[in-house]
């Protein structure tokens, strides 16, 4: 039987970067990493908007708090080294209303107490920055948000990983673990591992129960649909404009994007799925799964707790294209129905409930046990924070229980 340091479920940014932080500490180490796809980036890691967050959506008392700003900025010094595209473009926050006022005040502290640039401006100094947008009386300018190549991050670490030493095995579905052993069984083959990390986003539930861990949380699926910004209209947008969020819940609201590619991008939504990789209509659906989640989600529903019955319904009207419209016409005007062209850019938010007390983790949720850690709640910005949060990980794992 094969023996290894650490093995680690899931090959996604939170697995790669757990990787490379245990190998800077001890570059002996023996790690596997287990990966159900065949490649790297097929979901979350490769999906999402490729926006490195400031931060400032945090509270300083957050575990997103403590790693976001710092893992943006050895993200970008990892991009710089390594020739991966990025590029520090900025971003506006945009009132839409009244009440919103209420919440960039609250905003501005959080960048305050996470020391994270940024600046109250008033409506005409953010269209001088966005000319198009359309802010109400006020808005943010967060000059360090920048945009990145998401799927060639990952790709690099996988390159690197592998030519430090580090053992990938594609197309692994962990489904027998001992942990009493510390032995999973893949196809028949036995491997032993001294500690697990459980970095397997989506599936993070499912590794976790053998261990007797995350039994009070389930797995809501969240579908994030885009349009795609015609060309011929993408000057609307220069870098980014978001609106101000409801701090309440996980999702920012639409927003448009220019990503590293040059191309403008507007979303995502947030509506509920039924799997945890239903990308299209039907794919990605199991009716036991999907059973489950329904009955999580009417129980979410009947509780309303944080709201969750607005969330559902407006989050539900999205799929009308003239509801998705409105919500970018706050930002931005001057935005068309044919301006927005369907884009085959697609994302599954998996997002953690407190089944206990009927709701959202809004943070991201750590539990262990004497050899294992399992990383829960891998959400926004989980991708922005990967090498801080990679740092915090291991750190947890060395310390004693």
């Amino acid at each position: 039987m094969e023996t290894f340091d650490y093995l680690i479920v899931g090959a996604g940014i939170v697995g790669l970067t757990t990787a490379w932080e245990l190998k800077r500490r001890d570059p002996n180490t023996r790690i596997l990493i287990l990966e159900k796809e065949p490649r790297v980036g097929v979901h979350a890691s490769g999906r999402n908007s490729g926006v490195l967050h400031s931060g400032i959506y945090y509270g300083a008392d957050t575990l997103k708090a403590k790693v976001c700003a710092t893992g943006a900025a050895r993200m970008r010094e990892f991009a710089a080294e390594h020739g991966i595209p990025c590029q520090r473009s900025g971003k506006v926050i945009v009132a839409t209303n009244s009440k919103d006022l209420i919440t960039i005040e609250r905003l501005l502290k959080n960048a305050r107490d996470n020391h994270i640039r940024a600046e109250k401006l008033d409506a005409d100094t953010i269209r001088s920055i966005e000319p198009h947008a359309y802010p109400y009386e006020a808005g943010i300018y967060s000059p360090d948000t920048a945009v990145i190549d998401s799927l060639g991050v990952v790709e690099k670490l996988r390159d690197l990983l592998s030519s430090h030493g580090v053992t990938l095995r594609y197309g692994q579905n962990v489904t027998t673990v001992k942990p009493d052993t510390r032995v999973v069984e893949l196809s028949g083959e036995r491997i032993g591992y001294g500690f697990l990390f459980n970095c397997a986003g989506a599936s993070a539930d499912q590794v976790a129960r053998p261990f007797g861990v995350g039994e009070h949380y389930a797995l809501l699926p969240f579908k994030g649909l885009y349009y795609k910004l015609a060309p011929a209209r993408d000057y609307l947008v220069k870098s980014s404009i978001y609106p101000v969020p409801d701090i309440s819940l996980p999702f920012l609201g639409v927003h448009l994007t220019r990503v590293i590619s040059g191309d403008v991008y507007v979303g995502p939504t947030a509506i509920p799925a039924f799997g945890r990789e239903n990308y299209g209509v039907l794919s990605g659906l199991h009716i036991e799964e999907s059973a489950r989640i329904a009955w999580h989600l009417l129980q979410m529903y009947a509780s309303n707790r944080q709201n969750f019955r607005h969330l559902v319904h407006a989050e539900m009207s999205k799929y009308l294209k003239s509801h998705f419209l409105q919500a970018a016409q706050k930002l931005v005007p001057e935005v068309q129905a044919a301006d927005l062209l369907p884009s085959n850019k697609v994302g599954i938010r998996p997002q953690l409930v407190n089944i206990r007390e009927r709701r959202l983790e809004m943070d991201f949720v750590l539990e262990r046990t004497p050899h294992s850690l399992h990383v829960l709640n891998a959400i926004s910005p989980a991708f922005t924070s990967s090498f801080a949060f990679a740092e915090m990980i291991v750190d947890q794992q060395e310390a004693p229980l």
